[in-house]
């Protein structure tokens, strides 16, 4: 079945504008990295995003950064554990920029302020996570990583705020993406929502753009993400006809706080930092069922996690199972992971002498904007880094706490490449022009319809017939057109494009793996799909996918 998306949002004409050298969109460790190392090298930097800079999805982040600080572990078995992970078709070079560079980065991020927890002797405290064979995420406040690297991060950037080079524009929506006659990306078109001086819809301008927009965990009923995690920059750059690869590979994290069936939204999440310090996976008949699914037991990798709860779901009729953390004590439980805790317990639980309730929810996006090893993405112009990118780091599913370190790795990466390119006289500013096509905007009241039909047929367990039955489902749904041009009716169009092709490229792939599992195809098939879907949108707004078997590196940059 074929797909159509439109190539622009309904929105009114831009009443302000402003120009920088490069845009940045998005206050998460990708985002504050690139803005930062941007702004030591070219003139005038923009960092926009959705909220306030310190509600990213980075400051969610509660088990750590990966990254082979040990003396006893070394980059060569990060790579080999990511590559594990991953399924098999993670790109070789990118997790090789990963793990190489990752250590140094991580003691940068130590230098600009960042308090990891430490040993008894002052080394940086490590532990261990699903499908680690050795102890390598660091972790700060026990389970606040996140929120200790966001504040660091945002401790540099007020140091230089009052820099006439930089500015930051928050409570800020990219509605679109704007570019040259020939498709090149010089900017974005914004909604401001009423802050500061400036308001309403604007056109900033740039040399380039950098999307680190997060994830689209809100596509679904039930997700991980921050409420502002809605697709946008995978819906803007697809709409602008970037390519966009691997989006069937969605994780779900296998330890989300259960809260009842009629839960929506945002949920808790259960560290996978507390198995690794001992807690395990139980049924509801007490049974530890992890030890004969896989060697690392109840630290397999997450896609091998969630989908042995998914199957042990089944075969009982429950919907969810147990994590056991109760002979761990509550003074440990209190001091390692005091955050979790102390939420656990505000919603009735108390891990130190119940069990857990838990079942899979989405977690992270581990395709996205396709981009090469310097955050390149297909349109020149554009670049992407962080969950909204697909930088062939996580392959099929992420190793977990990889997240933090491929934002931190790649913008930096993006910062060396488009700095030397600006300096170079490359990318010179030019006029956006407005494109003669098709405008779309969804009703904002179905944005629950699209959630629920991508959880019932685009969620944890697929089938031909559930990704049908989902795709027929928002085809249909796509005719509920909003009355007003404002953010609930953009964030539900992006919402929809993005579901619309995850359930398409979903339906393509007939095999399991990583994070696509189909109950119709349950074995992973490297003869017919070791490889990635990519698609784009033409200029008639027809969605066109082709797939690549793996080969080393696939350039996409132009």
């Amino acid at each position: 079945m074929s797909l159509t998306l439109a190539r622009r949002l309904v929105a009114p004409q831009p009443g302000w504008t402003t120009h920088a050298d490069v845009i940045v969109v998005g206050s998460g460790i990708a985002g504050l990295t690139a803005a930062l190392r941007l702004r030591q090298r070219v003139d005038r930097v923009l960092l926009v995003t959705k909220t306030v800079l310190d509600e990213g999805s980075t400051r969610w982040a509660q088990g750590g950064i990966a990254a082979a600080l040990d003396p006893a572990d070394s980059p060569a078995e990060h790579l080999a554990d990511t590559l594990v992970a991953g399924g098999g078709v993670c790109d070789v070079a990118a997790v090789t920029a990963l793990v190489t560079e990752g250590p140094g980065r991580v003691r940068e991020l130590v230098a600009l302020g960042a308090e990891f927890d430490r040993t008894p002797d002052g080394e940086i405290a490590l532990t261990r996570e699903g499908g680690h064979h050795r102890d390598r995420i660091a972790h700060a406040g026990g389970d606040a990583t996140g929120k200790e690297i966001t504040r660091a991060l945002i401790a540099a950037l007020d140091a230089v705020r009052h820099d006439p080079g930089i500015e930051v524009v928050e409570h800020a929506m990219v509605v679109d993406l704007l570019q040259n006659r020939v498709g090149r990306v010089c900017g974005v078109t914004l909604h401001v929502l009423g802050e500061g001086q400036r308001d309403g819809v604007g056109a900033a301008t740039a040399r380039a753009v950098v999307l680190a927009t997060g994830g689209l965990g809100q596509v679904y009923s039930s997700t991980t993400n921050p409420s502002v995690a809605t697709g946008d920059g995978v819906a803007a750059a697809l709409r602008a006809g970037a390519r966009v690869r691997d989006l069937e590979f969605v994780q779900f994290h296998p330890t989300v706080l259960w809260l009842g069936a009629g839960s929506l939204g945002q949920q808790p999440l259960i560290s996978e930092a507390v198995r690794g310090e001992g807690a395990v996976l139980v049924d509801e008949t007490g049974e530890r069922f992890m030890a004969g699914v896989h060697a690392l037991a109840d630290l397999a990798p997450r896609d091998v996690v969630a989908r042995a709860i998914v199957e042990r779901m089944r075969a009982a009729g429950t919907d969810h199972v147990h994590l056991d953390a109760r002979h761990l004590g509550a003074q440990f439980l209190e001091g390692r992971f005091p955050s979790i805790v102390e939420r656990c317990r505000s919603l009735g639980f108390d891990p130190a002498t119940e069990l857990l309730p838990v079942a899979p929810a989405q977690h992270y996006a581990s395709g996205g904007v396709a981009t090469d090893l310097r955050g390149r993405s297909s349109l020149p112009g554009l670049y992407a880094c962080g969950e909204v990118a697909c930088s062939g780091v996580h392959g099929a599913n992420r190793l977990a706490s990889n997240s933090l370190l491929e934002g931190l790795v790649f913008a930096n990466r993006i910062a060396d490449d488009l700095s030397a390119r600006l300096a170079d006289g490359d990318l010179a500013t030019d006029t956006p022009v407005e494109p003669d096509t098709r405008r779309t905007l969804m009703d904002p009241d179905r944005r629950l319809d699209v959630q629920r039909s991508m959880t019932a047929g685009a969620g944890a367990l697929r089938s031909a017939e559930s990704l049908q039955r989902t795709g027929s489902e928002l085809a249909t749904l796509a005719s509920a057109t909003a009355e007003e041009a404002a953010a609930p009716a953009w964030e539900t169009t992006n919402l929809h494009h993005v579901g619309s092709l995850l359930a398409h490229v979903a339906a393509l792939r007939e095999e399991t793996r990583g994070g696509h599992l189909r109950s119709d195809y349950p074995e992973r098939d490297d003869t017919g799909w070791r490889g990635h879907l990519t698609s784009w949108v033409d200029g008639d707004g027809l969605v066109l996918t082709e797939y690549a078997p793996i080969q080393d590196h696939q350039e996409v940059s132009a």
